[in-house]
């Protein structure tokens, strides 16, 4: 028996992920920090679509972590197929004002965390010449981000690090997909302090389950980078036509909210 292993699952788009893979019929492994949360989910998930569920409570934003997870399912003799590294967050504000121990668990959440897993589970799936991961960018890779600068740069590794081991596992029956969603309507907002950004407010922008159906069926055709959304294709096509200042300038405008300047 295969499993699904999604963090960040008690929620948003990770929640939705795991919903949409039960009713494909996978068996999952949920992981985030919220057990109460998982559990409620493993059993509609296993009630509705009689797939077997694992839940592992854990905070993939600490040191070590993703070590303890591999264990855990390892100790379970979960055998891991596909994998859906979705757990992150982000933060608004100018950097100098941001609290440093939240900008170092952004740092090892988005990026350390999701490439320790990646290595940890991948070597199994070479093994066996089969599996997907789905590594959950953003839109925000392709440029700067004024007032998310650090969250903006994890975002780009995310998806430089996607799109390279991508070409690395031609052949091998492993592909990597990094989806790249807008805004999104989910519990991020509120995370990262965002929900009064002008862009948010004044556009309409899809639900988690629309962003999480998206990446599920472009995981599913194997494909190396899924923009979600038809204005957001447009966007991430064209934004290295512009000079990167006015690129620098435009993000910012578009973020900008009320912050309150420390010194």
């Amino acid at each position: 028996m295969v499993y699904t292993l999604v963090t960040g699952a008690s929620s948003g788009i990770g929640y939705e992920l795991a919903r949409i893979f039960a009713s494909h019929g996978h068996h999952l492994v949920l992981a985030a920090r919220s057990k109460d949360k998982l559990d409620i989910l493993k059993a509609e998930l296993e009630k509705s679509y009689g797939v077997q569920v694992h839940v592992i409570e854990i905070d993939l934003a600490q040191a070590g972590s993703s070590d303890e997870l591999f264990y855990k399912t390892e100790k379970l003799n979960l055998k891991i197929e596909n994998l859906v590294n979705n757990a992150g967050f982000g933060e608004h504000g100018y950097f100098y004002t941001t609290n440093l121990k939240r900008i170092q668990e952004m740092i090892h959440l988005n990026m350390t965390t999701l490439t320790e897993l990646t290595y940890l589970y991948l070597k199994d799936m070479l093994k066996n010449k089969s599996g997907r991961i789905l590594n959950v960018a953003s839109t925000a890779a392709f440029q700067p981000g004024p007032l998310m600068s650090v969250y903006y740069a994890t975002k780009a590794y995310v998806l430089s690090f996607s799109e390279g081991l991508y070409e690395e596992l031609k052949g091998t029956g492993i592909s990597v997909t990094a989806l790249c969603p807008g805004p999104t309507t989910s519990g991020f907002q509120a995370a990262a302090n965002i929900g009064n950004i002008p862009l948010l407010t004044a556009m309409k922008i899809p639900n988690s389950f629309e962003v999480a159906e998206f990446g599920y069926k472009q995981m599913m055709k194997r494909e190396a980078v899924a923009v979600h959304g038809f204005m957001n294709k447009v966007f991430t096509a064209t934004v290295g036509l512009a000079p990167r200042s006015v690129v620098r300038q435009l993000v910012k405008k578009l973020q900008s909210k009320k912050v309150e300047l420390k010194a």
